[in-house]
């Protein structure tokens, strides 16, 4: 079993029911979807890694619990989080490119984002169990920077604080021939949300019952304690 502290809009939200639309599968219930003709496109393939994932932005990457700590423990300690944390808007999220994969990412940089992710790292680290050695050869940390690899040592992921990048991931890896298309494919679904503010509202636990398995929404948790929590 591996968790993780992802940010994702509620199962009920017009953002989350265009994503999984998008990806072809609810994160909320596990269910396939039926996803979009776009372009003519195989979106099946184009997808395909972060179906697996679900929709969300990673703040706490996967982790096996730490030894002696249990998910009782975990989410307790994720209630007296979002009971400090207070929401807050990313002031407008637009579809872009990083590197080969196309993802939803703020416009700008956003400070109240940046604080909040880098504390959710911390304040969760102490529930995470140390990488294995297969687990950091999958990074392939000969090709992070040295920043990059003092961050997977440190925090079991290269992506955090300085190196964190907001991104909800939309694609995996698109050859440099297809990327017009696909943009032109992904502005058009989303184009009621691309330009736009997204709130930043809340904090999910995911869980991977198995390695390679999907990953489902176990809670999610309301920033600033404004309503209960909701389990999937």
């Amino acid at each position: 079993m591996r968790y993780a502290l992802y940010f994702t809009p509620p199962a009920s939200d017009p953002l989350t029911l265009a994503a999984q639309r998008w990806l072809g599968r609810n994160a909320f219930t596990g269910a396939p979807l039926a996803q979009p003709e776009a372009n003519g496109l195989d979106a099946a393939a184009l997808t395909a890694d972060p179906r697996r994932y679900g929709f969300h932005a990673t703040l706490k990457a996967p982790f096996a619990l730490a030894e002696g700590r249990s998910e009782a423990e975990l989410l307790a300690e994720i209630g007296r989080f979002v009971s400090e944390a207070e929401p807050f808007d990313i002031p407008e999220i637009i579809v872009g490119r990083l590197g080969s994969f196309f993802a939803l990412v703020p416009g700008d940089h956003c400070d109240a984002l940046q604080n909040f992710a880098g504390e959710v790292v911390r304040r969760f680290e102490r529930f995470r169990a140390p990488l294995t050695s297969a687990d950091i050869a999958r990074r392939k940390p000969d090709e992070l920077s040295a920043a990059e690899r003092q961050n997977l040592v440190q925090w079991g992921y290269p992506y955090v604080f300085d190196e964190f990048r907001f991104h909800m991931t939309l694609t995996g890896r698109v050859p440099a021939e297809r990327r017009d298309a696909v943009e032109g494919a992904l502005r058009a679904h989303f184009a009621e949300f691309h330009g736009r503010p997204l709130p930043i509202a809340g904090l999910a636990l995911f869980r991977e019952p198995a390695r390679g398995a999907d990953f489902t929404v176990h809670s999610l948790f309301p920033l600033g304690g404004a309503a209960n929590r909701k389990t999937a």
